[in-house]
């Protein structure tokens, strides 16, 4: 769609300009605010190399213009990239028309996707790889019970309480990471206690929890065929075809009321 492949440097420079409140229906505040800035150069509290305001504004448009651009940076040459933005800026012209430059969006736009699809690919085949390797070592230690569907899990606490079904809604403490030890969700960090519907958990947790008396602590070593599979979380905290570590203490199963959820089961 023509309005999603704009130019991705006219979108970040305006971007920036509106971060920086640069809107004209705002000039007031712009003209207060930039009233405050030389007021604090005054008092020299300038920062140097950049003794104006406008050079300050400048800078800022460059540093987050290098901020965005930095994941496509192996892709342009910035020396060119000034050239279009001094030719605009001036009112000059172009060395491509507009027509031109859509092609050339477009089909960097297939480059980056290509690039990405790859990328995630080869990271797929590697976690996958690895996690097989870590399942098949950890699988052999005395305190490791692997389940018939590949599940493995430890118990460090045993309750006495019920277990709780596959449809039941469970308040637990628990806390999920990487086989590198990187924690993507902690209930910690959301206030404590989470109350949490197993039908809408991945089937490895959803297993594990159901073996859990109430009162009990587990640890899930979860393989990605029962966590997010070859995709994870795109965009989130999970790589593609990643093992899940889980430890998880099931504190009760819920009664009634609409649960809310963490962030990442």
């Amino acid at each position: 769609m023509k309005s999603k492949s704009r130019s991705m440097l006219a979108v970040l420079l305006l971007a920036a300009l509106a971060a920086a409140g640069c809107n004209k229906a705002d000039k007031p505040a712009a003209a207060e605010q930039a009233k405050k800035t030389d007021a604090a150069a005054a008092k020299g509290e300038e920062i140097a190399g950049l003794p104006t305001e406008k050079d300050r504004i400048s800078y800022m448009v460059g540093m987050d213009l290098a901020k965005s651009l930095e994941p496509v940076k192996d892709e342009i040459d910035f020396d060119t990239v000034a050239e279009a933005v001094k030719t605009g800026l001036s009112g000059g012209k172009y060395l491509m028309t507009e027509e031109q430059a859509q092609k050339v969006r477009e089909a960097f736009s297939e480059k980056l996707q290509a690039k990405q699809i790859a990328d995630m690919m080869a990271k797929a085949k590697k976690n996958a790889a690895d996690g097989a390797a870590f399942l098949a070592a950890n699988g052999k230690k005395p305190n490791v019970k692997t389940t018939a569907t590949g599940l493995q899990y430890e118990v460090i606490t045993e309750g006495k309480g019920a277990k709780p079904k596959p449809t039941d809604v469970v308040q637990v403490n628990y806390k999920g990471s990487l086989l590198d030890g990187t924690v993507f969700d902690d209930s910690a960090q959301h206030g404590g206690p989470a109350t949490i519907p197993l039908v809408q958990v991945v089937p490895g947790w959803r297993e594990g929890i159901a073996l859990m008396p109430i009162g009990s602590k587990y640890r899930f070593w979860i393989p990605a065929a029962l966590g997010y599979g070859e995709q994870g979380t795109p965009g989130g905290p999970i790589p593609p075809s990643a093992t899940l570590v889980f430890e998880v203490e099931l504190l009760d199963i819920a009664k009634g009321g609409k649960p809310p959820m963490p962030q990442a089961h």
